[in-house]
């Protein structure tokens, strides 16, 4: 018998559970700025503005507080590609 902590199919059913939630927040988020951008042009300038003040929570060796400002510059530009 395999133990849920240590079964590999539970481990990625939770990744992929995990994966669902980031993609569908992502979708949600990028269309609610997307909207609100449209009645407050300034939006995307004060967001972009905030980038440099974002970092990365974690306290091991995955830290990469460039990585978590690099996914928001992106994000921003792709608002920006669409308007």
């Amino acid at each position: 018998m395999t133990h849920a902590a240590t079964d590999p199919s539970a481990a990625e059913s939770r990744i992929a559970d995990a994966r669902h939630r980031e993609l569908a927040t992502e979708h949600l988020l990028f269309g609610t700025i997307r909207f609100l951008a449209q009645e407050h042009p300034d939006l995307l300038k004060s967001l972009e503005a905030s980038v440099d003040h974002l970092w990365d929570k974690a306290h091991d060796d995955t830290r990469d507080d460039e990585a978590v400002r690099e996914v928001a510059r992106r994000f921003l530009k792709s608002l920006r590609a669409e308007r």
